[in-house]
């Protein structure tokens, strides 16, 4: 079943954009883009989106209280500076200069009735193992674009995604987590 997601964003252009990168997904339907947050919970009611992809500049509500009344995912879209505290309260952030693998992997991963959401299963996808394999091994995100053939930004979207799922910051405890996860060994730093 497909999967409603509601753009609520302004720029009629970034909203062509992105309704040209995921209609080819079959696991969303788009749904009318609403331009401003002011009918927001109106909206939400009438159409019942499962995910919510909104501009958190517009944000005058709470996002949590919305997420739990509604039952949505809420998903910051990103093309200034937002603080990352104010980024913390969405359930994944796209970025404006993310791919279109990275933009679907998210809203998918956000979805209210994703696996990754309902089983509290946070397991990393294949290209993520593989940027934090590269960054156990202590390149930086240049060279881990440039060994993954993919631009440093989505490096940077990838190890938000990583922290987001295991809880760790650091390069060391990330280090620490792919050892213990048998992701590489100790060999690997001799």
């Amino acid at each position: 079943m497909k999967q409603k997601l509601l753009i609520v964003e302004p720029s009629e252009v970034i909203v062509e954009g992105l309704k040209a990168v995921l209609e080819s997904q079959s696991r969303f339907k788009i749904l009318e883009p609403e331009v401003s947050a002011e009918r927001l919970e109106q909206r939400i009611m009438a159409s019942r989106p499962d995910v919510l992809l909104v501009n958190p500049t517009l944000m005058h509500v709470n996002v949590s209280s919305l997420r739990n009344e509604y039952n949505l995912a809420v998903v910051a879209l990103v093309y200034q500076y937002v603080e990352k505290d104010v980024l913390k309260a969405y359930d994944g952030v796209v970025e404006i200069r993310d791919g279109r693998s990275v933009i679907i992997e998210t809203l998918a991963q956000a979805s209210p009735t994703s696996e990754h959401r309902n089983s509290g299963n946070y397991e990393l996808t294949k290209r993520e193992t593989a940027v934090l394999i590269q960054l156990a091994q202590g390149k930086t995100n240049k060279e881990v674009a440039d060994a993954l053939n993919v631009s440093v930004h989505t490096v940077i979207s990838h190890r938000k995604n990583i922290t987001h799922k295991t809880g760790i910051k650091s390069v060391a405890g990330l280090t620490v987590y792919a050892m213990l996860n048998n992701l590489i060994d100790e060999s690997s730093f001799l």
